[in-house]
């Protein structure tokens, strides 16, 4: 496996001077770009192919493009990431002037917070409706009346305060339910006594 061209020693990592990139410069435009792995030397610079290309795409190539995107180019942007993706190359290829790189980062940094704020989803370029549907209203008795479904001894829908009757209606059920108690014990006398007889008979 052949190792990449800057992991090469007295090869320069730091930044570009002004003098390599007049080197650059004169090179591509008298032999135009070429192979980019047998550039730097024959240009005369201790840089790695790789270091020249993105030099030289990114900064030096005279059609560049300087200043903020217009609105056109962020529109263009928008409609071309909703078609390709994050094909950074080939949305700057349909923006003259413009470098992957740039645009890439123009994205992330302005056009992807912009989308969020209109309630778009920058990823799907679809609006985002879980946030335009209201929420329903969450009843005042809600929470007391599930704490009467789990942990209380009775099963309501209620709130705590409505299980307990008052103490006179309460009374007046008590008095009601003895007469009623009453009643049902003298309809059960006459089968009492039938089964005493029945069974003091059996026995003699």
């Amino acid at each position: 496996m052949r190792k990449p061209c800057c992991d090469k020693q007295d090869t320069n990592k730091g930044a570009w001077s002004k003098q390599e990139d007049e080197k650059l410069i004169n090179y591509i435009r008298i032999h135009g770009e070429g192979c980019w792995r047998t550039l730097p030397q024959a240009a005369g610079l201790l840089r790695c192919g790789k270091s020249c290309r993105l030099r030289w795409i990114n900064y030096l190539r005279p059609d560049l493009k300087r200043g903020n995107f217009t609105e056109d180019e962020e529109d263009l942007i928008i409609k071309l990431h909703a078609l390709l993706g994050n094909r950074w190359s080939l949305i700057a290829g349909r923006l003259p002037g413009r470098t992957d790189n740039e645009v890439k980062n123009y994205w992330n940094s302005h056009l992807r917070r912009k989308l969020i704020n209109m309630g778009v989803d920058p990823n799907k370029h679809r609006l985002m409706t879980r946030n335009l549907l209201p929420r329903p209203p969450i009843p005042s008795n809600s929470h007391a009346g599930a704490t009467g479904i789990l942990s209380g001894p009775k099963v309501s829908i209620i709130g705590d305060a409505d299980i307990h009757p008052p103490d006179e209606f309460r009374r007046d059920n008590d008095r009601v339910s003895d007469a009623e108690s009453c009643l049902d014990e003298s309809n059960q006398l006459p089968d009492l006594n039938l089964d005493l007889t029945i069974s003091v008979s059996a026995a003699r």
